[in-house]
């Protein structure tokens, strides 16, 4: 994912000069990650931008950069940083173009690491995406694979609305295959990634590969498990959501955000409302634990994993 996410930033710093990258060490360092590695040799540091260590500073600077027609995309160095920027993405980008009754746009990208699994301190495992779900005038995406998040962050730099893109820690090595030519599913749908018959299990982001770990284990033991990728989180592609659910009956959702006023459980109150009477138990959720991020040993007993999703397929299938 690191490779494909460099090498669609390049395609889109190559194809429109108003694009730019702004963020902590995005310069000759590539970012903590590397996601940003040769950009700046490449395009130099008029277009590829290292800022000071001040998180409202550069959600600021992009804001009026937006302003006088450039695409700034900009790099959190870890999802616990964002915080200190919470205040101008919130009260400011959100809410710029209804407050100028959209005569100004606000084509922002705010780069996101996400999630945990990397075994790191306090402030570099979290999972805040339902703090920005929450607000009006975002776009909130999460890719779980190489491809989409080569495709997903040129759609994203091409929208004219702010949009959080949420990357998985957890699957920045993995190595995945990317069509160069072709992209089937458009920036803000969801996907069936694994088609079943038994449950239906959601995921996002790094979630995704545990889903579908999840589902291997259990057609083991005869059980047959679809797995959606919901890749958008604002807006929300509900659609093959709730077929999926028609068909099985049955749905589990899974994050590693805390489960307590979650993303997971705004889909849950939605597939209940919409597919009520296909449901043949109650929607279940399986999160992280509403407490803060522990310790790095303690990751794998906080982190949902694919017993956690299995033991919530049992439930459902009980009922």
């Amino acid at each position: 994912m690191v490779k494909a996410l460099n090498a669609g930033l390049r395609k889109a710093l190559a194809d429109d000069d108003r694009v730019l990258i702004l963020g902590e060490d995005v310069g000759p360092l590539g970012g903590v990650f590397r996601v940003t590695e040769g950009l700046q040799k490449e395009f130099g540091p008029q277009r590829v931008i290292d800022t000071p260590l001040a998180e409202a500073g550069i959600v600021g600077t992009a804001i009026g950069l937006a302003m006088r027609g450039y695409r700034p995309v900009l790099e959190i160095q870890f999802n616990g940083f964002i915080f200190p920027g919470f205040d101008q993405i919130t009260t400011q980008l959100a809410k710029l173009t209804n407050r100028h009754d959209g005569k100004i746009s606000m084509p922002i990208v705010i780069r996101v690491p996400h999630g945990g699994h990397i075994g790191a301190v306090e402030h570099h495992q979290e999972a805040p995406e339902a703090y920005f779900a929450h607000t009006a005038g975002l776009r909130i995406v999460a890719p779980s694979t190489p491809h989409d998040a080569y495709w997903m962050i040129q759609e994203a730099i091409q929208s004219n609305d702010p949009v959080l893109f949420f990357e998985p820690m957890s699957r920045y090595w993995p190595k995945g295959e990317v069509d160069l030519v072709e992209n089937e599913t458009p920036l803000h749908a969801s996907r069936v990634v694994r088609t079943g018959t038994d449950a239906t299990v959601v995921a996002w982001a790094g979630m995704v590969s545990v889903a579908l770990r999840a589902a291997e284990l259990a057609a083991e033991e005869g059980r047959s498990i679809e797995v959606i990728d919901v890749r958008s989180l604002s807006p929300i592609d509900y659609t093959p959501i709730v077929e999926s659910v028609r068909k099985t009956g049955r749905l589990v959702v899974a994050q590693e955000a805390p489960g307590n006023v979650s993303v997971g459980s705004e889909i849950a109150a939605t597939v209940t409302e919409k597919a009520f009477y296909s449901l043949e138990s109650p929607v279940l959720r399986v999160a992280g634990f509403d407490t803060p991020f522990p310790p790095a040993k303690l990751e794998d007993i906080y982190l949902p994993d694919a017993d956690r999703i299995l033991e919530a397929v049992d439930r459902a299938l009980a009922y």
